[in-house]
């Protein structure tokens, strides 16, 4: 039984989740916004397997202010019922469909990673390709090391940077046929890696119409494994342990 370490569990469709579950030992189920965090409590309440994170998703409009530190008063009142600040970074995505001033997102950001630390508790990021070294220069401003890239993508020098300060990455099934992952996983130190579904996106080849769930994290477990010269019993031990340290389940 493998640890999901990002998936939006509060995105399934509520009788969907009890099985769901059954295919994980734990899931670490990230936030969108305020709404979204208030379902995740509730869901971690519910069911001992869900460990929740608290954040705002970037590639979405910016809070209004009064969002902002509602958002924030709020997840400070339950910061004792989070395993982490999740899932908050840089909008990469939503800056290729349109022109948007990043610097809000990065302020934004910097103040969830001040608060991460605040809370000694581990930060979720979603932050790929430029957007990783604008995030590494936060990190390392704040001395915080306890960092979990999910989903990462990035060139070889922020690469090298992120095995050095120690940052975790989190793998997904398209592994399974995506060059530039399995690239990634040779680089890597499977020391500093999870595996996550990131749920319920969806995923290709294997994977088409099927509704995403944690059992396809046996696939990526199995191409780590093959990369890494490993059977897949010691790579899902590896990552499992890598994950329950890090999460601190």
């Amino acid at each position: 039984m493998l640890i999901d370490a990002h998936i939006h569990l509060d995105q399934y469709k509520e009788h969907d989740i009890p099985t769901l579950l059954e295919e994980a030992e734990h899931v670490i189920a990230v936030s969108m916004n305020l709404p979204s965090c208030e379902k995740t409590l509730k869901l971690s309440k519910a069911y001992t397997k869900v460990k929740a994170a608290f954040g705002f998703h970037p590639e979405q409009p910016l809070l209004s202010d009064a969002e902002e530190e509602a958002l924030f008063k709020w997840i400070r009142q339950h910061s004792h019922e989070m395993v982490a600040i999740g899932e908050v970074g840089l909008p990469y995505y939503l800056r290729q469909e349109k022109a948007i001033d990043v610097r809000p997102y990065v302020a934004l950001l910097e103040r969830f990673i001040v608060l991460a630390k605040e809370l000694n508790k581990p930060i979720v990021l979603h932050a790929v390709y430029e957007d990783a070294g604008i995030v590494c220069d936060l990190l390392e401003k704040h001395q915080v090391t306890k960092a979990h890239f999910h989903w990462f993508k990035g060139d070889e020098e922020v690469i090298e940077r992120m095995i050095s300060n120690g940052y975790f990455i989190s793998v997904t099934p398209d592994c399974t046929y995506e060059t530039e992952i399995k690239q990634l996983i040779k680089k890597y130190p499977i020391e500093l890696m999870m595996v996550e579904t990131d749920g319920p996106w969806p995923f290709e080849c294997p994977f088409d119409n099927k509704r995403t769930s944690p059992w396809m994290m046996d696939h990526s477990v199995a191409v780590i494994a093959s990369i890494k010269g490993l059977t897949t019993q010691e790579a899902a031990r590896i990552i499992t342990r890598n994950t329950t340290i890090f999460y601190n389940l």
